[in-house]
């Protein structure tokens, strides 16, 4: 008797991977190329979830999983936004105001609730950053962790060296001494100048005060450097969102 033909097996079911691979989610943080993180992880210098990858192209969940490099952990969770903002005079700083003007809020389309970083006074314009990453906000305002923060100013009359000498060495103040970490000309016209400043703190008004203080009140006032970030040719009124390097150059520069 013939036994019956036998069944050609059925081949595996292919492997279904999900998840984002390693080295994306290492460029996206901004730690390195895809590139560079190909190296780091050959290196051994990568682990996921404690456990050192060697292997080139493991997917991993950048929402759940644990990603260090060199032991230090980096920011994959992809609920984060951050977003520039090139601040118009009149605009205010804060989520909502009671006066009904404008607030920075509306200059930005975010499926996130955004947050101002610090506060630009309504009648300064320039650079604000958005988001919804607390600690970074936290950091980024703490004067420990020493952010700069430059400003391009436009002032009555032509200060003198001395004057700006005066700036960095220290001005006595209504609520302390303050003082310009730098200061420059880097325009002159007739009866006003350009001039710019970096600042090691943000307190209310402060290059205003100070500028007044040495007899050359501001006529106009624009933040454009914050940390890492810089302003560019950011139309007023208009966001962008950062890119992975420099959300991962602003995190490691506050030990993120």
């Amino acid at each position: 008797m013939s036994s019956s033909p036998k069944r050609p097996a059925k081949p595996a079911p292919a492997r279904v991977e999900t998840g984002v691979r390693l080295q994306k989610v290492l460029a996206a943080a901004g730690v390195a190329s895809r590139r560079s993180a190909e190296e780091l992880i050959a290196a051994g210098r990568v682990t996921v979830n404690d456990a050192v990858v060697r292997v080139q192209g493991m997917r991993v969940d950048p929402a759940k999983d644990r990603i260090e490099v060199d032991g230090a952990r980096i920011a994959t969770d992809p609920s984060y936004d951050y977003v520039v903002v090139n601040k118009p005079e009149g605009v205010v700083t804060t989520l909502r105001d009671p006066q009904r003007r404008p607030t920075v809020v509306e200059l930005v389309e975010s499926e996130h609730r955004l947050y101002p970083v610090g506060r630009l006074d309504i009648d300064t314009t320039g650079l604000v950053l958005m988001t919804n990453h607390g600690e970074l906000a936290h950091r980024m305002t703490h004067p420990r962790y020493g952010l700069e923060r430059v400003y391009r100013a436009k002032v009555t009359g032509r200060p003198t060296e001395a004057a700006l000498r005066r700036l960095v060495k220290g001005v006595k103040l209504d609520d302390g001494p303050a003082r310009a970490l730098a200061a420059r000309v880097i325009g002159a016209g007739v009866r006003e100048t350009q001039v710019e400043i970096v600042m090691g703190e943000g307190r209310k008004r402060e290059v205003r005060r100070l500028l007044e203080a040495i007899d050359h009140p501001v006529l106009a006032l624009a933040r454009i450097g914050f940390g890492s970030l810089k302003l560019g040719r950011l139309a007023m009124g208009g966001s962008r969102r950062l890119k992975a390097p420099e959300v991962g150059q602003l995190l490691r520069s506050v030990g993120l």
